[in-house]
């Protein structure tokens, strides 16, 4: 077989990226943090690169001018006085002048120096429920090897403060100690009774009924220390307090599938006297550990501004606190220099391809700025209804809808609205919030699903306690008022809304 060469004509398509286009591209889908981030890293990385925000910061104004000479003569003035009576001052005894006032006084000596508590003493994290609870272990006097169990019980605590490892999984721990053995079953037993008896009760369980029936133990203890005497004689159980008590202990899957007509038949008790029980334990934290929660809030800057100005909405970007880029002059006659003179190559070619680089962010920054305010205005424009008159009347629309406005790719207008917020006078939400499916009516045009699902809101607020509307019948009601909805999704849009069943909705008493 032989080989032979041969020239041949191909015609292809593909995408190149250039690193300008890449770089527009990772801006683009950027949040104002990440974004404040990577210029404050570009500022120091590249030299080429200042804040014009410092630059001018920098300069004094003419008022600046104009007051630090004032300063400077009353200064001169008080220098002036200070010299004409230095004789008779000098000839003054301050400590025995003053010493009276400062004897008698409550005030400190003004010679007296006061150490201020260090910075790290003033700053401080709140303390998460591992905390809370090991704080408590340590101020309990308790043998080391219980102290120990409890740390490793404690440590098996989830945020909500249940146990999420088994008694034998916490005994098994005990072959990676010093004794190299599991634990006793005696003592992994005291710990979880040592670690729920800590403060918030309903701790270190490991299910829901174990938790409450223990939160409830200790609200009726914590209501016989109150109302007990002095001669410290107990106080009986109330009615509500001892049926919870036997509810939670004895008919607990009965009570959640909420079949209270037979939990207050196998009490003997009339239906509306296991009303006030029903309400007890509601009261009751189904989260131990909410209270000790670690989890900050989270505030949101929004990237666009809509102000409402004579009638009109008026788009702003928000670029508050974002450092302004430019060139630094000094850098590029540096460069002009170095060119004229035909010196140091490789000090022109550095200075190049960081003048490059700066350039290339720069310009995609202002894209970057330009495709917001191009994809903000055009939500504006298409959702003023919206904005003048609130969900009812927010109108279905997609990310083609802008595309097309825009004359961008989806793709784009994608990385747009990616984790940017608008303010606008219905409050401050994310950009995605405008991009819903439509549902079909009879008349007129399309409904958002948002609107829909605030309708079912409504309906379920405005409905029979005792006689809750089903999903078949608010689906009944929505297609006589022209929308078209299947029952699986009026389910669907509920399960969104957290709105339990009508079933579990039902009021019994």
């Amino acid at each position: 077989m032989a080989l032979e060469q041969k020239l041949s004509l191909r015609l292809t398509q593909k995408l190149v990226m250039t690193p300008s286009l890449q770089q527009a591209i990772k801006l683009l889908q950027m949040t104002r943090m990440e974004l404040d981030h990577l210029l404050t890293q570009e500022l120091v990385e590249n030299p080429v690169l200042e804040d014009s925000r410092e630059i001018l910061d920098d300069e004094p104004t003419t008022d600046e001018k104009e007051a630090e000479a004032e300063r400077e003569e009353k200064e001169k003035e008080k220098d002036d006085d200070e010299l004409d009576h230095e004789e008779s001052i000098e000839d003054i005894d301050l400590d025995d002048y003053f010493g009276d006032y400062w004897e008698s006084s409550g005030y400190a000596s003004m010679n007296e120096h006061r150490d201020s508590p260090p910075i790290e003493n003033t700053l401080a994290r709140q303390p998460d429920l591992y905390d809370h609870l090991l704080w408590q272990l340590h101020m309990s006097e308790q043998p080391d090897r219980l102290r120990e169990i409890a740390e490793i019980v404690i440590g098996n605590l989830d945020p909500d403060g249940f146990l999420v490892a088994t008694p034998e999984e916490i005994r098994e721990m005990g072959r990676n100690g010093d004794v190299g053995a599991p634990f006793g079953e005696d003592e992994v037993e005291a710990a979880l009774a040592l670690v729920r008896g800590f403060d918030p009760p309903g701790v270190g369980w490991t299910d829901l009924r174990g938790s409450l029936l223990a939160q409830l133990e200790a609200h009726v203890a914590a209501r016989h220390a109150e109302e007990a005497d002095g001669n410290g004689d107990g106080v009986a159980l109330t009615r509500d307090e001892r049926l919870g008590l036997v509810v939670l202990r004895e008919h607990w899957e009965a009570f959640l599938r909420r079949q209270f007509p037979a939990i207050a038949k196998k009490l003997g008790v009339d239906l509306h006297d296991l009303e006030p029980v029903v309400e007890l334990v509601k009261t009751l934290e189904t989260r131990p550990g909410r209270g000790f929660s670690s989890e900050r809030a989270h505030y949101i800057e929004p990237d666009v501004w809509v102000r409402r100005v004579s009638g009109d909405y008026v788009i702003q970007l928000n670029d508050d606190g974002m450092p302004r880029l430019r060139v630094s002059r000094a850098y590029r006659r540096m460069l002009q220099r170095m060119k004229s003179e035909g010196k140091q190559a490789d000090a022109q070619q550095f200075i190049k391809d960081k003048i490059r680089s700066a350039v290339w962010l720069i310009k995609s920054l202002d894209q970057r700025q330009r495709t917001i305010y191009k994809v903000a205005n055009s939500i504006v424009k298409q959702q003023r209804e919206f904005l003048d008159h609130g969900i009812d009347r927010l109108r279905p629309m997609v990310l083609r809808d802008v595309a097309e406005d825009i004359e961008m790719h989806e793709s784009t207008v994608s990385r747009v609205v990616s984790n940017k917020y608008i303010h606008t006078p219905r409050g401050v939400l994310p950009m995605k919030f405008f991009f819903h499916s439509g549902i079909d009516r009879e008349y007129g045009d399309n409904i958002s699903s948002l609107t829909v699902k605030r309708k079912l809101e409504k309906l379920i607020e405005a409905e029979d306690p005792k006689k809750p509307l089903s999903d078949s019948e608010l689906m009944r009601i929505l297609n006589r008022e022209g929308i078209q909805i299947a029952r699986r999704t009026v389910a669907k849009y509920r399960d969104e809304l957290n709105i339990p069943s009508s079933t579990d909705r039902k009021k019994i008493f």
